[in-house]
């Protein structure tokens, strides 16, 4: 039967931009950019075929031996042939609602792990994280995460060096793209300022303007330095001068260029003097007093592989003009991840440029798509979560060493806490087996709780490692608003196309789930989805002040959107600190930018000391580990999907080398492996290993190997490889950053890549698990 119907155009908004669905008799059809959008991401060309994937979830299901056997740590959970019992969703949510209340009066909420890690979903109310946390808060509360994956590191070190607002300013707040194109003479990028980065934000963008800013800037006479293994971290067009430095030796770049200001005189004394405090501690290091090695560019050339002269050139090119230094946000995904942010923040501050227009230090330019497109200083409309009576918490990548560990001790952040006994872990939104490291830990740790519930939309490996599994919505099924950081505009997001067969809600779950608990009033305060975004928007209008006009919620629902008010351009980092310090001090102890922090120094790390210190990781070429593991994978965010998001969609499938994540390495180090264009190559370490599809290439510094996360997780041959399909958490560290942050380190690994000789297990990450039928 061909479809018929007139095609329906639908604006609607992800995490990756605004743009229309293209709607007939219930099906997406199509997509096409918003004409609004100067700059409009591809990774809408996902969207159709994942609407209607056979992997789409349609029925509330239950794994077998789960549901046979009761609630118990379990080795199988995961494996291929776990089968899972369809059932109806008042079965689901009894059961459900039966196991959470068995383990919180037998072990208490603490044993209850909120998991969530976001980006779920672009709107404000449908935020799965938001809906697990609010409803696990009105049945008493859970373990719950802080920080990301994202900028773990920077998060919580930046605190201790330029105080709370100041962080925050810096991971939010950054100077717009056309003060840069104004004031910018030379702009310096470790970690590159990657365009298929600058597609996504936390919300979603009324338009992309970060990848025209660039190019902007770079007309207007902006110089760009681009200091990262990858050519293409930074766009053809920006004419940016390319040092290929050895990933993980950051930080030796930025003290050598720092010695080399002291040698040749350029150090800004009088700012360091006014602004900061530790220089001293600072200048005796870099100069070698107190280990015995000046950080020389020579130094610092033999570990980076950056010849010393073209260090020495770009910090006396640095000290001739308005210089900004962005360290983003890849670098400090690594082992000793804050030190680089914190080399970084101590050479702006030898330039003395920091609170200029243009100048200084910036962390996050080329990261993400709102980051220097504007701030909103007032609250966007959010789900209010309530209060969580748990105060257990773990750093966010450290989930596995908390399931398998429990009770053990764990520093953080000037704390000795331990993990908790986790019997129930909650995950609604996010998949785990995308963000997290090495994913056969990570599937160990998943066999130790009693019980793993799921919301999805896919049958992701989250989903496959889960004792229940809920259907949910996508965006286009249901209604909301969407809004980023900085946003435009607030944008309605209207439903498209209805529920994918008995897809539900999140909150329509969770009011069930608080019917069946006795916390429904609670949990729901008398409202539907339509009456809860009417309260959220007139509550975030009314925040707007009288002197705003801003229409009511009928007319806002109308129009399709309105503009945020009060929306900021900011255009300098610590502007009013620079002017008066005393007036305006940073929340740090001294008041002043530390570039020793006694605080730090205090807790006693020995792999976060209390200055800015080269430290040299154990992923790096040159160490013992290096003799067996030669070449260096850099784990870089995706080009053509949202982390793992849509995976099978068009866009993403067409990078794909026979089905397979596309890893690329340079023809020299292929050449000495008998490794050709397209050939499966197996990348291994001593961690697990994964099949991808070999692609050479020139752009990728010679030793170094470059796989994108975010390919779906396929452990469907494990003879042969832990994933089959390319995911390269198959093999990288999960340790923290260090035990002042502990942050994420997946995106710096060492590995060994061998061709793959014979004919590839066939890819089925996206071949949903069996299920039988109904049963009550």
């Amino acid at each position: 039967m061909t479809n018929t119907g007139p095609v329906e155009a639908y604006p609607t908004s992800a995490h990756w931009g605004t743009f229309e669905v293209l709607v007939r008799d219930g099906r997406v059809v199509g997509v096409r950019p918003d004409p609004a959008d100067p700059a409009p991401s591809p990774l809408i060309d996902n969207v159709p075929d994942a609407q209607h994937h056979p992997t789409r979830i349609d029925r509330p299901a239950v794994r077998r031996r789960w549901l046979e056997h009761g609630p118990g740590p379990d080795a199988q959970r995961g494996e291929r042939d776990d089968e899972y019992v369809a059932v109806d969703w008042d079965t689901a949510l009894d059961l459900l609602a039966a196991e959470l209340d068995r383990v919180r009066r037998t072990y208490g909420n603490e044993a209850i792990f909120g998991g969530s890690y976001g980006w779920a979903s672009a709107g404000r109310f449908h935020h799965a994280q938001s809906q697990l946390h609010r409803f696990l808060n009105t049945i008493g509360g859970y373990t719950r995460s802080v920080a990301t994956y994202s900028h773990g590191a920077a998060e919580v070190f930046l605190p201790h060096v330029v105080g709370a607002e100041g962080a925050h300013a810096l991971l939010y707040r950054a100077p717009t793209w056309e003060t840069i194109a104004e004031h910018t003479d030379l702009l310096v990028s470790f970690g590159g300022l990657r365009v298929s980065n600058t597609w996504v934000a936390s919300g979603g963008r009324a338009a992309h303007t970060a990848e025209g800013g660039m190019r902007e800037a770079a007309r207007r006479g902006t110089e760009f330095v681009s200091i990262s293994p990858l050519r293409d971290d930074a766009a053809a067009e920006l004419n940016a001068r390319w040092l290929p430095a050895v990933p993980g030796t950051d930080t030796a770049i930025l003290l050598s260029l720092i010695f080399t200001l002291i040698a040749e005189d350029r150090v800004d004394t009088a700012f360091l003097e006014r602004y900061t405090v530790g220089w001293p501690h600072l200048r005796d290091y870099v100069l070698g007093k107190r280990d015995g090695v000046a950080k020389t560019p020579e130094w610092a050339a033999a570990l980076s592989g950056i010849p010393a002269a073209e260090l020495r050139e770009l910090a006396l090119r640095m000290a001739q003009g308005r210089t900004l230094i962005n360290v983003g946000w890849s670098v400090q995904r690594a082992r000793y991840g804050e030190q680089p942010l914190w080399a970084g923040l101590a050479l702006a501050a030898c330039l003395g440029q920091i609170g200029l227009p243009g100048g200084g230090f910036a962390t996050g330019y080329g990261s993400m798509g709102s980051y220097g497109g504007g701030f909103t200083p007032r609250a966007l409309p959010r789900l209010p979560q309530g209060r969580n009576p748990v105060d257990t918490l773990i750093p966010v990548a450290r989930i596995a060493d908390m399931l398998l560990c429990p009770g053990e001790p764990f520093d953080f952040n000037g704390q000795r806490l331990r993990y908790p006994e986790i019997h129930l872990v909650y995950w609604a939104g996010g998949n785990p087996f995308h963000h997290h490291q090495d994913l056969a830990r990570l599937r160990r740790a998943f066999a130790r709780p009693d019980t793993v519930v799921v919301h999805e939309t896919h049958w992701t490996a989250t989903a496959r490692h889960a004792d229940v599994v809920l259907p949910v919505t996508t965006s286009l099924e249901r209604e909301d608003f969407a809004a980023s950081r900085g946003d435009l505009r607030l944008r309605v997001m209207r439903r498209a196309v209805p529920p994918h067969g008995a897809a539900r809600d999140e909150y329509a779950i969770f009011t069930g789930l608080a019917e069946r608990l006795g916390t429904v009033e609670e949990f729901t305060e008398g409202r539907d989805v339509r009456q809860w975004l009417r309260h959220l928007y007139e509550e975030w209008r009314e925040r707007q002040g009288p002197e705003v006009e801003l229409p009511d919620f009928d007319r806002f629902w109308a129009d399709g959107g309105v503009d945020i008010p009060h929306r900021v351009m900011d255009t300098t980092f610590f502007g009013a600190f620079r002017a008066d310090p005393q007036a305006h001090p940073l929340g740090t102890p001294s008041g002043r930018i530390e570039l020793y922090s006694e605080t730090i120094a205090g807790f006693g790390y020995p792999d976060c000391p209390g200055h800015p210190t080269w430290l040299d990781p154990p992923e790096r070429p040159g160490t013992p580990r290096a003799q067996q593991w030669p070449l260096v994978l850099v784990a870089n965010q995706p080009k053509d999907r949202l982390h793992s998001q849509q995976d099978m969609g068009a866009h993403s499938r067409a990078g794909k080398i026979a089905d397979r994540a596309p890893v690329r390495l340079h023809p020299d180090d292929a050449a000495a492996r008998g490794i050709t264009d397209g050939d499966v190559v197996r990348l291994f370490n001593d961690r697990g290993s994964c099949l991808a599809g070999a692609v050479l290439d020139d752009g990728v510094r010679p030793g170094v190997v470059q796989l994108s996360t975010g390919a779906w997780f396929d452990p469907s041959s494990p003879d042969t490889a832990t994933c089959v399909h390319g995911n390269p958490n198959a093999v990288t560290i999960d340790v923290g950053a260090s035990r002042l942050s502990q942050g994420c380190t997946g995106q710096v690994t060492l590995v060994e890549v061998e061709r793959f000789d014979g004919a590839p297990p066939p890819v089925r990450a996206f071949v949903p698990p069996r299920i039988v039928g109904h049963t009550h």
